[in-house]
């Protein structure tokens, strides 16, 4: 039962809507947990325990064992302190950000690519003048050998070269492991 303060009128405590709104927040933030594999849980900081019932959880495959799993995980999270849930949302959000970067500049990686394919001598102008850095010999020699391998239906490895230098100039020629990972994943797709 809700009580109310006698002289500021305020309730108690959350009324049964907020503490639904709640546990179904709770219940959403345990299925995406659910859904991410053990290398991205170990980097969200939770507490053994916790690690240990979304594990379980993601053992079940029976739709309904795993439903009953998941709503377990949830009250288990429930238990936590807001602070700990507050500290995996913010994990997965950086997390999902970082995705998005990396996903935005193969993106562009792909699209100047193209634009070079197509445009030639035009769009190697305008990618040398927005990146000063990148090898202009090394482009131009991949661009030649890309387009000849269309011309003769070659393998595409001059194709896949220059996307990496691409890459590489677009990312500020850091060569991260991460960036590098996404690219071996983009060229497997190709």
């Amino acid at each position: 039962m809700r009580g109310r303060d006698q002289e500021t009128g305020e309730y108690f405590s959350p009324s049964r809507s907020e503490q639904r709104r709640a546990a179904l927040d709770v219940l959403a933030l345990a299925h995406v947990l659910v859904e991410k594999t053990q290398a991205e849980l170990a980097k969200l900081p939770m507490d053994e325990i916790l690690q240990a019932h979304v594990l379980e959880a993601k053992r079940i495959t029976s739709p309904i064992a795993r439903k009953r799993a998941v709503a377990f995980l949830a009250k288990q999270m429930r238990k936590q302190d807001e602070d700990v849930l507050e500290a995996i949302r913010e994990a997965l959000d950086a997390n999902s950000e970082g995705s998005r970067r990396q996903v935005a500049l193969m993106h562009r990686a792909e699209n100047w690519r193209t634009r070079l394919l197509e445009d030639g001598d035009e769009a190697l102008a305008a990618f040398l003048a927005e990146h000063p850095e990148a090898d202009r010999q090394r482009l131009r020699q991949l661009l030649r050998n890309a387009q000849e391998e269309s011309r003769r239906n070659k393998p595409p490895r001059a194709f896949r070269e220059l996307y990496r230098l691409i890459h590489e100039a677009l990312s500020g020629g850091d060569g991260s492991e991460a960036d590098d990972t996404v690219v071996m994943d983009i060229e497997a797709s190709e």
